[in-house]
C-alpha cells in the first residue's frame, strides 16, 4: 500500500467493494451486461489463468490503477490469498471465466493498526489477523449474494488459521452499500479514519470494520467496562469503610471521658473521614 507525505492511503488496495460499489456503470468489456438466467456460481482460488481477466476488472471497478507486481502476486498466491467467483453456465467457453473476487493477506496482530482494539497475548508473537485487501464484483451479475459468499470464503478461512484473531478491512466513507454489507454480516466499525484515502488529488474518509474469529475480541465491551468499575468502586467503599471504622474504635475510647476533648474527637474524625473521601474521589 502506497501512502502520500501525510501518511494517508494513496491508493485503494485496500478499497472493499460490495456487489453495488461505488455505483459505477463501468463494465467489463469482457462479460455480458445483463445475465437473463440464473447463474450457476462457482468458487475456486484465483489462478495465474485468470490475470487478464483480473487486471481488466480491476481496471473497471476500481478508480485507479493497480502496479503489474500487484496481480502477479494474487494469481500466483505469493503472500496474498484470494477467491474467484465464476459462472458455470456461461457459453462460449467463459463458464471459468472471473465474476467477482475477494483478496486477502495475513498480517502479524502485533503490526497492524488494529492491535489497540484487539484483545490478544502480546507476548505471543505469531498472533495473526487477516486484512481483505480487494473484493468486487462485475456489474452483470450484483445482487446474487456474490460478495457476500466471498466474505464469507475469507471468515472461513481465518477461522481455519488457530493463531488468527480477527478479519479486517478499510471501506470508502461514502460506499453505503459496503457498510451496509458489513454491517448486515455482523462486521463492527471500530473507527473512522480521516483523510485515508487520496483519489484523484481529494482526500476521502474510510471506515475501519473488523470481525472477530477464534475467540478473538476488543479490550473490554460497554457491558464489562461498567461491571468493572462497579466492582472497583464497591471494593474501594469497602475498604474505605474499614478504615473508618478501625479509627473511630481505636480513637474514641482514648478521649471517650473527657468532655474537653470531645471536640478534639470530632475533629479528628471528621480530618480522617475527608482524607479517605478524597481519596475514593480520586478513584
Amino acid at each position: 500500500m502506497a501512502f502520500d507525505i501525510n501518511g494517508r492511503c494513496s491508493w485503494t488496495n485496500s478499497l472493499c467493494m460490495s456487489d453495488l460499489c461505488w455505483g459505477l456503470t463501468a463494465q467489463s468489456s469482457m462479460v455480458n451486461p445483463k445475465v437473463p438466467r440464473r447463474p450457476t456460481l462457482f468458487y475456486r482460488p484465483i489462478q495465474p489463468s485468470d490475470l487478464e481477466i483480473l487486471e481488466q476488472i480491476h481496471g473497471d471497478l476500481f478508480p485507479i490503477r493497480y502496479e503489474s507486481e500487484f496481480f502477479q502476486n494474487v494469481v500466483n498466491g505469493r503472500e496474498i490469498v484470494s477467491w474467484a467467483a465464476v459462472d458455470r453456465s456461461r457459453p462460449n467457453g467463459k463458464s471459468d471465466e472471473l465474476v467477482g473476487f475477494v483478496t486477502a493477506r495475513i498480517v502479524l496482530a502485533k503490526e497492524s493498526e488494529i492491535a489497540d482494539v484487539l484483545r490478544y497475548d502480546s507476548s505471543k508473537s505469531d498472533q495473526t489477523l487477516v486484512y481483505i485487501l480487494t473484493l468486487g464484483v462485475v456489474e452483470a451479475y450484483r445482487n446474487c449474494g456474490i460478495a457476500s459468499s466471498l466474505i464469507r470464503k475469507v471468515i472461513k478461512y481465518a477461522s481455519s488459521i488457530p493463531t488468527c484473531q480477527a478479519v479486517y478491512l478499510h471501506v470508502i466513507s461514502y460506499n453505503n452499500p459496503a457498510i451496509h454489507l458489513y454491517q448486515k454480516m455482523s462486521f463492527t466499525c471500530i473507527r473512522r479514519l480521516q483523510g485515508f484515502y487520496l483519489i484523484n488529488g481529494q482526500h476521502y474518509d474510510s471506515y475501519l470494520f473488523v470481525y472477530y474469529v477464534n475467540g478473538g475480541r476488543s479490550p473490554c465491551s460497554p457491558l464489562e467496562l461498567v461491571t468493572s468499575m462497579v466492582g472497583y468502586m464497591r471494593s474501594g467503599f469497602k475498604t474505605v469503610t474499614a478504615k473508618l471504622y478501625k479509627n473511630e474504635d481505636r480513637k474514641v475510647p482514648k478521649w471517650s471521658k473527657c468532655k474537653e476533648t470531645h471536640s478534639l474527637i470530632s475533629t479528628q474524625n471528621k480530618r480522617n473521614l475527608n482524607a479517605e473521601c478524597g481519596g475514593c474521589d480520586c478513584v
